[in-house]
This record gives C-alpha cells, structure tokens and sequence, in this order.
C-alpha cells in the first residue's frame, strides 16, 4: 500500500511539473509574439531600411558619425582590419551615448602608403591603400549624401593617424561649402585622447616606454578591449619582443590586457561626448 501511494504521489507530481512546463512555455512565447521582449534600438544605419531612417530624421535624429578606420598590417599578433573594428565599435557606443544619432558604414580603404615602390605599411602584405584624392572625394561624398538625407551634423571620427591631413583637410572644405546649412566635424580630442591621457594612464600604472605608437602595448591593449578575437594572444605571449622588422612600433606590447584598453575606450568616450557637447 505504501508502495502504490508513493507511486500516485510520483505520477502526480510529474503530471504538475509538466503542466507548469507548458504553462511557463506558452506564456514565455506568447511573450516573445506580443513583441513584450524589449530590444534596444539599433544605430546602424546600414542595418535600417530608408522608410526607417526616414521615420529616424522625422523623429529629430540629425547628426551621422562616420568612423573611418583603415586596413593594414598590425604586426604578427593583431588582424589586419583592426582600425574598422575599433572605430565602428566606438562610434556606436558614442552614438548610443547622444540618443539622437547614427553609425555610418565604416570607411575602411584609407592612405597607406604607397604602390610602387612600396612605402609605409604597404611594405607588409595586409595593407590596402588608396590616393589621398581618392580618400577626400570619398569623403566628400559621403558626407554630401547624408546631408542631402537631411542630417545636419556630420561627425568623423578616426582610429587612425595616418591620414590625418587628408580627413582635416575634407572636413574643413565641407564646412566652407555648406557655411551654416550643416556642420561637418573632425572630432580631434577622441584620436588624441589616446596618445595623451590614455598613456598618461598606463604611465601611472607602471607602463613606460613608447607608448600610442602602432601595435605597442596601448594598441594591443585597445584592440583586446573591443574584439579580443582580433588579437593572437597565445602567440603574443610566447614571443621575444616585438621589433620593427615585424611591423610593431612603441612599446612591448606582450603585458597589454582588455582591463587595461578598457580604460584606453572609456577615455576615448568620454573625450567624444565632451567634444559634442554630451556630459553625464
């Protein structure tokens, strides 16, 4: 007797267990079909179609950031596409930061140096370099298309010092041209910040050497932060010091950590939203 009562109790139990199984399943999904499950609005705008960005410019968004990266060797231990990653990443953080902005699809052929005879970083296979000429008109024309949109600021930001000149040079002509009818802006103080206050940073932290140059410890440390897929990590541990020859310019890079380039982006951020005038 006690046997078949506990053999009832048994069975009951499990035809509750999966009754509140199915209870718990349908209402999660009926959940999901409502559209309850609340997802965070994207800021690409590449991932929008054009009745989207045209809802997105009739609800007040105005201001575009362009991040323009670039695509080179980064040393044996940091993928080539390394300057794309950051400033896109970054750019959606800042866009996120002012509520009322988008992401442009990033500009990834850039001034590297030259074809024939091979200068600069296209001296390593990895590099894709264009003409400075063709680097200002494109972005001449890209900032052009969005204003015609209907955005008003366009901001560019930069992942890379390079083509510095080129992208200054871009903007201001843009400015002239549309006097106060749009705002073209090269956010400066989010570049700079990194060979500045970020390595003022890692300095106080006991990190010395040369720092803010290409695939040194700063760099590494930038790049483990945003996508750490994008560094060889293994292999830079094991390896002698960096030189030159393989395309590292600064310091050792091997002690970069995400810890450490976190402090680097938050830097960066910040320096970003205080240029546009966006504080906490």
């Amino acid at each position: 007797m006690h046997v078949l009562r506990r053999l009832k109790q048994a069975v009951r139990s499990a035809v509750f267990c999966g009754l509140a199984t199915v209870i718990f399943s349908g209402s999660a999904a009926a959940q999901a079909g409502s559209g309850s499950v609340v997802r965070e609005r994207t800021v690409a705008f590449a991932a929008l179609t054009w009745t989207e960005i045209a809802a997105r410019l009739r609800e007040g968004t105005r201001t575009i950031i362009i991040p323009v990266g670039g695509t080179e060797q980064s040393g044996p231990y940091i993928a080539v596409g390394k300057h794309n990653v950051r400033a896109a990443a970054q750019a959606e953080r800042i866009a996120r930061r002012l509520g009322d902005a988008l992401v442009a699809p990033v500009i990834a052929y850039v001034p590297e140096g030259s074809t024939t005879p091979r200068t600069s970083h296209m001296r390593f296979p990895g590099t894709i370099s264009i003409p400075p000429a063709v680097f200002e008109g494109l972005l001449e024309g890209a900032a052009e298309s969005f204003r015609v949109q209907g955005f008003r600021r366009i901001v560019f930001i930069a992942d890379h010092g390079g083509y510095l000149s080129y992208l200054k040079a871009a903007v201001a002509k843009l400015d002239h041209k549309w006097h106060n009818a749009a705002q073209a802006l090269y956010l400066g103080a989010y570049y700079d910040s990194i060979g500045t206050r970020y390595a003022q940073a890692l300095r106080e932290r006991g990190f010395g050497g040369d720092l803010g140059k290409h695939a040194d410890l700063s760099d590494t440390a930038l790049m483990l932060a945003i996508d750490p897929t994008m560094v060889r990590q293994d292999a830079l541990r094991k390896a002698g010091l960096p030189t030159a020859a393989e395309g590292v310019y600064g310091g050792d890079p091997r002690p970069a950590t995400a810890a450490l380039g976190r402090i680097g982006t938050d830097i960066q951020l910040e320096a970003a939203l205080a240029a546009l005038g966006k504080t906490r």
